[in-house]
């Protein structure tokens, strides 16, 4: 199968060519036709599986058909979690549009808000935006959404765990009840088919079960250890490994901070990116990281599913997530492209109930290693197995009246 015979135009098979597309992903064959059919969708996908493409390509498709935005008005609109990824999908839609002449853009909030007004000014095909700057462009008329006829709810499911459900509903009063809707999400809790009952007009489900879990190529271990030793373990591992970036991920922005500063205590530079960072600092703290001027970046879940680091070798869980999805999407962000990766989680006795949850959703035991000096928490429960899946039980047979 390829790109044409899903029914994309030749211009966005020549980007997909160039962007280093060879043949579509399961998700695009399944998800392109119908999108180009008008139907909604419902989509139940991880990351790394091509989702991006699969409605970034067909609406550049679908957009450059119809007739062009006025003056403050958008025609595609796709409602993103995260400022960084934001970003990333305005990028592909660059990379995918790059012959189509279809004017696009990105606003989110951290920034200031009047160049980002000023590139609504001529109307745009294709927006991308994260739901506060969106509503708050919207209550200040520079954007207005009579022309809309796609809209995407990307990562539904990242959206509810950080509280966005008050700002959708706003935005959902505000759209025309007449468009084309498309939800993806990682994973369909009740909540999410509850809200795609609400925003979804008969709409083709589509699920795509990955082959793995987690990537092949990133070595996963952990080490049990007592709660107040955690930073110090860590400086360890550091200087231990000598690794030239790591990746660390906290599950607050006070602990980010903090860990920030005691790595900075211990001899240890390392920066943070969190929500209650602007955008400009997030930006150059990203840049610092990539480019190897900063060799440990801390990181909370905002920015799990918006990074893209080339050459990432190891992640480090210093918190364990509490949402088992965001452990899988944590070390997505190593091991990429090919390479090879480790991920590894320090864990305290109180964590013990998310590792169960991660393991059990692995269908693995994530192996316990062992770092000189320090002792193993001895309050952490060994893992004796994952419980398989419960099968429902068969109907049992009435029995025969007695004669």
């Amino acid at each position: 199968m390829n790109f044409k015979s899903l029914g994309l135009s030749i211009e966005v098979q020549q980007a997909l060519t160039v962007a280093g597309y060879q043949a579509p992903t399961p998700i695009q064959s399944k998800t392109i036709p119908a999108i180009l059919k008008g139907y909604d969708v419902l989509v139940a996908a991880q990351t790394g599986t091509g989702k991006t493409a699969s409605f970034t390509a067909p609406m550049l498709d679908i957009l450059n058909k119809a007739s062009p935005p006025s003056s403050n008005r958008v025609k595609g609109l796709i409602l993103s979690p995260t400022r960084e990824l934001a970003v990333q999908l305005h990028q592909a839609i660059i990379d995918y549009g790059r012959y189509s002449g279809l004017r696009s853009a990105v606003v989110f909030g951290g920034v200031k808000i009047n160049p980002q007004m000023m590139s609504l000014r001529k109307g745009v095909h294709l927006l991308v935006a994260t739901p506060g700057r969106l509503l708050d462009l919207q209550r200040q008329n520079a954007i207005a959404f009579d022309q809309l006829e796609i809209f995407v709810l990307d990562e539904a499911d990242k959206m509810m765990n950080l509280g966005f459900r008050a700002e959708i509903n706003k935005l959902l009063d505000i759209l025309p009840r007449i468009r084309q809707t498309l939800m993806f999400s990682a994973t369909l809790s009740p909540e999410i088919k509850k809200l795609s009952k609400t925003m979804l007009q008969e709409p083709v489900e589509i699920a795509i079960t990955p082959t793995e879990i987690a990537p092949s190529k990133v070595k996963q271990w952990l080490v049990a250890v007592d709660k107040k030793r955690k930073t110090e373990l860590l400086v360890e591992l550091i200087k231990e490994k000598k690794w030239y970036k790591t990746l660390v991920f906290t599950n607050t922005k006070q602990g980010a901070d903090r860990l920030v500063k005691d790595l900075s205590t211990a001899g240890n530079e390392a920066c943070a990116i969190h929500g209650d960072k602007s955008q400009a600092v997030r930006l150059r703290n990203l840049q610092l990281f990539k480019t190897r001027e900063m060799k440990i970046l801390i990181a909370t879940d905002v920015a799990s599913r918006g990074l893209d680091i080339d050459e990432l070798p190891v992640v480090i869980n210093f918190d364990l997530p509490k949402v088992a999805e965001d452990y899988v999407h944590r070390i997505g962000r190593t091991g990429r492209a090919g390479e090879s990766g480790e991920a590894i989680s320090l864990v305290s006795a109180d964590e013990f109930e998310y590792l169960r949850k991660i393991e059990q959703l692995l269908r693995e035991i994530v192996p316990r290693e062992y770092v000189d000096n320090f002792d193993p928490d001895q309050n952490l429960p060994e893992s004796k197995g994952v419980p398989a899946p419960s099968r429902p039980k068969k109907p049992k047979k009435p029995k025969k009246p007695k004669t």
